[in-house]
């Protein structure tokens, strides 16, 4: 019994780990919370990693960190606000499917499964509503993140830190919401029954969908950023340069990198699933899990990617773009 206990607490095999279960299954009920709780871990090495990159002008390198983190924090926050009452939503549907869509709905969705919520077809439709809560708030989080960053950089300053203790963020009322009713979980299942975006599920429910939608979100959520900087005058002039090279070069090269790496992972992933299937086949949430699997797989690739191996390469190459 003892053993047993040891294991389930231990990391040492993925496939069993209650700990990882309940993370794949988190993925799969939020992934857009999923991503934003694993970009704010990712967002704690970043910036030493920004500063860290050699050659390079100190306060490039400042509000490049800066940029960092204030992203990182902005993006948690509205993901809690927005993407929990959707999940929410969505699990209404799981649990009563013929109270929100309709028989014919339901018939093509489910395809050649037995379960609904099994289906291809179920699972691209609702994480549309779940991922897509990413993208829904990338262009307000871009500006905020536009907006916050003087503050951050402030406090990255040692002589100006002093003035910081004295002079706080403008204040915030804290994000709250209510529980969801049921016109939430209808408005999205009156979604779902439309027949143009059935002919949409069908069509692209058996692609790569949770790469494109974090790599459409990055795109959207940079291009806001990129914007509203080159309005903005609370960045110097002559920094504004560097910071937009060092925001496009990072996405572009990300997600080049993440496609690549998450197709070279395809089949290692593949032979992953498989053998965690063998090993759980009686747990009642395994499909939740699998599916877990897939939503994690390129948010981490593209979160390690972009958090961790991308901030010295693009620091530096923007850092030498503004220069000649």
């Amino acid at each position: 019994m003892k053993v047993n206990d040891k294991r389930d607490i231990s990391f040492g095999n993925l496939y069993t780990n209650k700990a990882v279960k309940r993370g794949l299954e988190f993925a799969s009920s939020n992934g857009a919370l999923f991503g934003a709780a694993a970009t704010l871990a990712f967002s704690a090495i970043r910036p030493v990693s920004i500063l860290c990159t050699p050659k390079t002008d100190k306060e490039n390198k400042k509000i490049a960190a800066s940029k960092s983190i204030t992203s990182s924090l902005i993006n948690f926050i509205l993901m809690l606000a927005i993407s929990v009452p959707l999940a929410l939503s969505v699990k209404k549907i799981d649990s009563n499917p013929k109270k929100y869509l309709k028989n014919e709905t339901i018939k093509n969705l489910k395809d050649k499964e037995k379960i609904l919520t099994d289906s291809k077809g179920y699972i691209f439709a609702t994480q549309l509503f779940k991922l897509g809560a990413a993208a829904l708030v990338a262009l307000p989080k871009s500006y905020m993140t536009a907006k916050g960053m003087p503050y951050i950089v402030n406090m990255l300053s040692s002589d100006k830190m002093q003035k910081n203790e004295q002079k706080s963020l403008p204040p915030n009322n804290p994000t709250s919401f209510k529980g969801l009713t049921d016109k939430t979980a209808k408005n999205i299942g009156k979604t779902i029954n439309n027949k143009k975006i059935i002919k949409f599920i069908n069509k692209f429910k058996d692609t790569n969908f949770p790469m494109h939608i974090t790599a459409i979100t990055d795109t959207i959520a940079t291009l806001g950023f990129m914007f509203t900087i080159n309005k903005t005058n609370t960045i110097e002039e002559k920094r504004k340069k560097t910071l937009l090279y060092n925001a496009g070069l990072s996405t572009g090269l990300s997600i080049a990198s993440g496609y690549t790496i998450d197709k070279l992972l395809e089949k290692p992933t593949d032979k992953f699933i498989k053998k965690y299937k063998e090993l759980n086949k009686n747990d009642k949430n395994l499909s939740k899990q699998i599916q877990g699997i897939k939503i994690a797989k390129p948010l981490i690739i593209l979160g390690t990617i972009y958090y961790i191996l991308i901030p010295l390469i693009s620091t530096f190459a923007a850092d030498r773009a503004d220069k000649y």
